[in-house]
């Protein structure tokens, strides 16, 4: 198998071929759904073959290959096939055959508008039907955008099937050494950073911060029941505990909600990109705070987010929202104009007695007044707070600021709150910083010990916090580190005589040899 590094270099190839392909026809950010899309289309093809493959294998057909296989032969097995995969491809309509035919197919654009539309609607009436439904509606395989003529688009969509067939992943992507999925969407927001999450309100975890927050809601932990985002993006967040616990380790599966469509597509698709199953993750589409999915799960053992920063919601023009048992505790509302902390309630109403949630925030949160004072009151006076820490500045596209980490806990025995000064944990990636492994060490390191350390933690009092205002700030309980050499005043001042001394001295003896010249020249 190809080295991590090889594989992201063809990863990238692929993608930059792609973008110069379409460089002068689809706008720069909005391509990426023709490059996930068909990421995620050539890995389903592939699962499915390797799937049956093993299957005939097993059963002594060594030579079998089901891209070989006729579609006659094929459909008989279609129903088994659903209702263990989530969906069912024909052998005529897999990635490889597609691409092999794609130079001399005519009617490119309808074949793959039809493959499409009939991967999707072999789910129908099925457990997974939810699942797969609109995961390819991104992809407009007839857009003017590929090219003004038929012939044109087709040729475009050539191109993307074999850039993407080029890329060397030996075996299930699954089981690759990267994140492909991942890596692909950090690659693309690097290459489009102007307009990366702007469009339709998209946002991308880097994949380091999303292990820290893993790392941090799993320490001490062998696996979890599952695990939850209420503001689940592209899945990101969640997909981190396969890798951190094993996905087997997550006992009952991935649950998130994301408003934006196309996101929400994408985080399906990460989800079978990942080979989870469909009958192990619930991603629904919609409002988290008005219209929340899930009400009707168990609690949750491991809450992961990075909710959108200070955006407007409905907030008290909503008269029933305070008596809405996820808000009401903390007898007032988040501000209409800031929903940082009506996410942190409602993910507080989601936790289990024994779970934990680490959720990524604006700094604002920790020392803003108002109703977010009361709310922090709340929290702090219930000892539901057990972490703060603060995160390097500039880890986040399109975000400069230094955001946080609010660790939530029911369960805790300490009256106090752990703060963490994790401001100066990172290494550089191009013009941006990063955690490296070893900053997320560190940090969970000063997790786990829970003492103060000088200028790196402290752990305080709830009773202190309470008389600072209930201010959170780190940097109100972490004294930040003085680095500016110490003078000494005693010894300043004797330098100081010193050089005055040998001043006064100099200046002594260059008056003497003037006086010395002058009584020389005028004998």
């Amino acid at each position: 198998m190809a080295t991590s590094t090889q594989q992201k270099q063809e990863l990238f190839k692929a993608i930059w071929n792609t973008a110069e392909d379409l460089r002068n026809s689809v706008d720069g950010w909005d391509f990426k759904s023709y490059v996930l899309g068909f990421l995620f289309y050539r890995f389903i093809s592939e699962n499915i073959t390797n799937y049956i493959n093993q299957m005939q294998r097993e059963a002594g057909e060594t030579d079998f290959n089901y891209a070989d296989f006729t579609d006659e032969e094929a459909i008989a097995a279609k129903d088994d096939l659903v209702r263990e995969k989530g969906f069912f491809i024909l052998p005529s309509q897999l990635f490889c055959n597609v691409r092999k035919n794609a130079k001399n197919d005519k009617d490119l654009n309808i074949t793959l508008e039809n493959i499409f539309k009939s991967i999707e609607a072999s789910a129908i009436g099925t457990e997974s039907e939810q699942d797969l439904k609109g995961l390819f509606a991104d992809i407009d395989v007839n857009s003017n955008k590929l090219g003004g003529t038929v012939e044109k688009r087709n040729e475009q969509l050539t191109k993307i099937l074999n850039n993407i067939g080029d890329i060397d992943l030996k075996g299930d992507f699954s089981e690759n050494q990267i994140d492909i999925f991942g890596d692909a969407y950090e690659f693309l927001m690097t290459m489009y950073a102007s307009n990366a999450g702007k469009s339709g309100g998209e946002f991308f975890t880097p994949q380091e911060v999303s292990e820290l927050l893993a790392r941090l809601v799993t320490h001490n932990r062998d696996y979890v029941n599952k695990v939850y985002d209420p503001a689940c993006g592209s899945g990101s967040l969640l997909l981190q505990f396969a890798k951190v616990l094993g996905k087997d380790n997550v006992k009952k599966g991935f649950f998130g909600q994301e408003l934006n469509i196309t996101t929400y597509n994408l985080c399906r698709i990460n989800m079978f990109l990942h080979d989870i199953n469909y009958a192990h993750f619930d991603i629904q589409n919609g409002d988290t705070l008005l219209e929340p999915a899930h009400w009707d799960d168990e609690p949750f053992d491991a809450i992961v987010s990075n909710p959108p920063y200070s955006t407007k919601w409905v907030g008290d023009d909503n008269p029933l929202l305070i008596n809405d048992p996820r808000f009401a505790p903390a007898g007032v509302l988040a501000p209409k104009s800031k929903s940082d902390l009506a996410f942190t309630m409602h993910m507080l109403h989601w936790l289990s007695t024994e779970g934990t949630a680490a959720i990524v925030e604006y700094p604002g949160v920790l020392s803003r007044s108002g109703a977010e004072k009361l709310i922090r009151k709340y929290l702090i006076d219930n000892n539901y707070i057990d972490t703060i820490i603060q995160l390097p500045e500039n880890l986040f596209f399109g975000v400069t600021i230094a955001t946080c980490v609010i660790v939530l806990k029911k369960s805790k025995r300490e009256n106090n709150t752990l703060f963490i000064d994790a401001t100066k944990m990172f290494g550089h990636e191009g013009n941006k910083n990063k955690l490296t492994s070893q900053n997320i060490a560190d940090i969970i390191s000063l997790y786990a010990e829970r003492k103060s350390v000088s200028h790196l933690a402290a752990v305080i009092d709830n009773s202190t916090i309470a008389s600072n205002g209930y201010n959170l700030s780190v940097n109100r309980y972490v004294e930040v580190e003085n680095k500016t050499p110490e003078t000494n005043i005693k010894e300043l001042n004797q330098r100081i005589e010193e050089i005055v001394s040998n001043e006064n001295r100099l200046r002594n003896e260059i008056n003497l040899i003037i006086s010395q010249i002058e009584n020389n020249l005028y004998e």
